[in-house]
């Protein structure tokens, strides 16, 4: 007899995990791979991946859940069992691993979010506003104009001795700060401390702003990769910031843990990456809402459609 898997896939509009764990909320299969703007794409990579991972005479994958911007459609994809928003999926992940945890600071590629925890109750969040100022895809930007490879990033940073103080803010007014600092001729070094000191001045005037920050604070998401970042949270917190090894995966993770509780007879299959998937989006004039509804086709079979607002948008 087979033992119990769960499959939990995170797809943000830059990045897309999954995760496969057991029983025992052990991680038996993982994988991380960029989106690049197509989910119907990152979501058949991913599990085309994770099959190669995936002992199948040892583990059945008995339920499945979505979390991330596209959760709906690769819910629908996959067959999820549960489809939840990011900020449930990495506070159940989070708790699990630490259950004292009071504030999980997370920063992927676009977008930014803070939990706050209070004896494993969630009781505040905030996610960022559209500036990507304090977002991976900034730092990544930036790498590229300072002709850095990204993964040195954190480690040039900490050798740094004078940061250079950089506008925070805004993306844009940043961008043009450093260029200026560059051309001035400040080291590469504290340009790039003053790029990770303006990530974490960013999130804590705008994303965490009035909001009071306790320990131990979990750091996750794909900047938490990056020790300067770390490094910079932790001069201006005054306190340890935890990042686990896992960190960037906690989504997935968190997802895959609810998923245990809508566990049925599940026929899912890892042959799902050879299926042809499309979306169509059209303009409803069924009544005057005018909504835009997206439909999901499988083999060119309608498997599902959203973003109608009444009965109409279904015809």
């Amino acid at each position: 007899m087979k033992n119990n898997a769960y499959l939990g896939v995170d797809i943000g509009s830059i990045s897309t995990k999954g995760v496969i764990i057991d029983d025992s909320n052990n991680i038996i299969a993982c994988e991380y791979i960029k989106t690049q703007g197509n989910p119907i794409s990152a979501v058949k990579q991913l599990i085309k991946s994770l099959e190669s991972k995936f002992d199948s005479n040892l583990y059945k994958i008995v339920s499945i859940g979505t979390t991330g911007s596209a959760r709906k459609l690769a819910g629908k994809m996959l067959g999820a069992t549960t489809i939840k928003n990011e900020i449930t999926a990495h506070a159940i992940a989070t708790i699990s691993i630490h259950p004292d945890v009071r504030t999980i600071i997370e920063i992927g590629g676009q977008d930014s979010k803070i939990i706050l925890v209070d004896k494993k109750i969630v009781t505040d969040y905030a996610m960022n506003t559209l500036c990507a100022a304090g977002t991976g895809a900034f730092l990544t930007n930036q790498a590229k104009r300072l002709d850095i490879d990204i993964n040195d990033f954190g480690s040039i940073a900490l050798m740094s001795k004078n940061p250079v103080k950089l506008a925070a803010r805004c993306s844009v007014f940043a961008e043009s700060d450093l260029v200026h600092k560059a051309q001035l001729g400040y080291k590469k070094e504290d340009i790039v401390s003053g790029l990770c000191k303006s990530i974490v001045n960013n999130y804590l005037n705008n994303v965490a702003k009035g909001k009071k920050i306790l320990s131990p604070v979990v750091f996750q998401g794909g900047v938490s990769k990056n020790i300067g970042v770390v490094k910079a949270f932790e001069d201006e917190l005054k306190t340890n910031v935890i990042v686990d090894d896992i960190g960037h995966l906690m989504g997935a993770y968190g997802i895959a843990i609810m998923s245990k509780k809508s566990v049925k007879d599940n026929d899912f299959s890892f042959r799902i990456s050879d299926a042809n998937f499309e979306t169509k989006v059209y303009d409803c004039s069924g009544c005057a809402n005018n909504c835009e509804v997206i439909r999901i086709y499988k083999d060119m079979k309608l498997m599902d459609s959203w973003g109608n607002k009444c009965e109409n948008g279904l015809k």
